[in-house]
């Protein structure tokens, strides 16, 4: 059990480290912001069952998050990305997309959520449309999208309040 701790901790750590401006095939090219990426665009579906498209957004940062209430990282790092939904207001748009399939149903994402009391817009791909488009299939998986719909960062894993932090600064403070 010390080992499974330990190990878990360790990954943890090390994943919250792995954001780096060029993990979406990006080049670091030493300016504050990294060549243009355009960010792959998808449908997913709101609470109602309304189609809503990733480009419906572009025109503010993104914070585009991959999750599953099944999934004890994504539950780890949850209240982080609340606080800053709640702390940011409308400067960054924060999406959380619920991976509905296999052995999520809407019904349990929409649950945990209440359950929780988190406020952020959730978003469900329900034909895994949105996880194809960004290779998203460990979870968490968090993209930075700036303002102009570019790509900027990934990590993969469960990230803390300060990773996000830095994602967030990656695509607010970039021009």
């Amino acid at each position: 059990f010390v080992a499974l701790m330990l190990g878990a901790y360790l990954l943890y750590s090390r994943l919250g480290q792995d954001l780096a401006p060029d993990q979406l095939g990006t080049q670091a090219t030493g300016e504050t912001k990294p060549e243009a990426n355009p960010a792959p665009d998808f449908t997913v579906y709101d609470a109602g069952g309304n189609e809503v498209k990733l480009s419906d957004y572009f025109g503010k940062p993104i914070v585009l998050n991959f999750w599953a209430s099944w999934c004890g990282p994504c539950k780890m790092e949850m209240p982080d990305f609340h606080e800053k939904y709640l702390e940011l207001g409308d400067e960054v748009q924060f999406l959380m997309v619920n991976m509905t399939t296999g052995r999520e149903t809407q019904e349990t994402a929409e649950s945990f959520i209440a359950e929780q009391g988190y406020t952020f817009p959730v978003l469900f791909d329900l034909d895994s449309a949105a996880a194809a488009a960004y290779g998203a299939y460990s979870l968490p998986t968090t993209i930075f999208i700036d303002a102009e719909g570019n790509g900027i960062a990934r990590a993969t894993g469960a990230i803390d309040a300060e990773t996000l932090q830095k994602g967030i600064d990656m695509i607010t403070k970039a021009e």
